[in-house]
């Protein structure tokens, strides 16, 4: 079963790059589909993560934002397989 995740971002942003290398690599272990959202394309959406990205959300819940690592966001994904 793919895992629908959404991955808060914006340009210009090295954790958000960062970030994105992590979920792909996660992504080669357990099946994602990565809906990558520019926070600055959505005023309430900037609002409420400018301070954070980036942020991945699963399910609804952020199980990641920031300094994003591997370990954390795999056992956050692997969790529900």
């Amino acid at each position: 079963m793919v895992k629908e995740v959404q991955f808060y971002t914006r340009q210009g942003c090295p954790l958000c790059e960062e970030g994105k290398r992590m979920l792909e690599l996660v992504a080669e272990d357990i099946p994602l589909h990565i809906q990558e959202i520019n926070i600055e394309s959505d005023e309430q959406i900037h609002e409420k993560y400018m301070l954070m990205i980036p942020v991945i959300e699963y399910e609804g819940s952020i199980i990641q934002y920031g300094n994003i690592d591997y370990a954390t966001l795999y056992e956050a994904l692997e969790e529900s397989l």
